[in-house]
């Protein structure tokens, strides 16, 4: 993206936020300009992905958009600005993932929503590994994020009766996922790297939002440090 299209849109997208919602950042303030790792947070919304660009500020966001919308020409557009691009969620999107991993170690940042999609609740459903495995297999730090306030439909209730948002961005702390253990099953190590890094998130989350993750043994277990 060229830097003047990037200042523009980073405009846009913080006034517009600022003027439908009263945002609470908290936990970014020390956040490295340069250097790659991972976001992950949960997703509950359309707003999730603006958020990114509202509290991050770098021209380096690596931003990953569902297959799904390529066959909107606005979508399209938007991918195109932020320097983004779509992604098979369904499939091994080969492409997609080296293009990830080479930007990540070239110092970009990524931002996931391990769950893949949507909750329509806002409560943390089950997450997938596929996005996890890049954080791994890059060896970059993750930072957990957890949101709230930004659900679709609680957006669309208070936009509805002219009534600001109230969006909450909890930032934890930095971790790195160890290497893979030799011997052990890819999927079953994957799936503890998925779990450490949902029961994060979960940690900075009211407790009625954890959902699937309320009572797993790692959340318990980070909670009581």
């Amino acid at each position: 993206m060229k830097k003047s299209s990037h200042k523009t849109f980073l405009f846009v997208i913080r006034f517009i936020l600022r003027l439908i919602a009263r945002v609470e950042v908290i936990g970014f303030e020390n956040l490295p300009k340069a250097g790659g790792y991972v976001i992950a947070s949960n997703h509950i919304g359309r707003l999730d992905a603006a958020l990114a660009y509202f509290v991050l500020d770098r021209p380096d966001i690596i931003m990953v958009v569902a297959e799904k919308y390529e066959k909107y020409a606005f979508y399209r557009w938007l991918v195109k600005i932020i320097n983004g691009m779509f992604i098979d969620r369904h499939n091994a999107d080969i492409g997609a993932i080296r293009e990830t991993l080479r930007r990540l170690r070239q110092g970009q940042v990524f931002v996931i929503t391990p769950e893949g999609t949507r909750s329509k609740s806002g409560n943390l459903i089950e997450a997938k590994p596929g996005a996890i495995y890049m954080a791994w297999k890059a060896g970059v730090p993750v930072l957990p994020v957890a949101l709230t306030g930004c659900e679709d439909a609680v957006v669309v209730d208070r936009l509805k009766h002219f009534k600001r948002l109230r969006i909450k961005a909890v930032a934890g702390k930095f971790f790195t996922l160890p290497p893979e253990v030799k011997g052990r099953d890819r999927d079953a190590v994957m799936q503890q790297y998925t779990d450490e890094v949902m029961c994060r998130i979960a940690m900075l989350l009211p407790a009625e939002r954890r959902g699937v993750y309320a009572e797993h043994p790692r959340l318990k277990e980070l909670v009581d440090k």
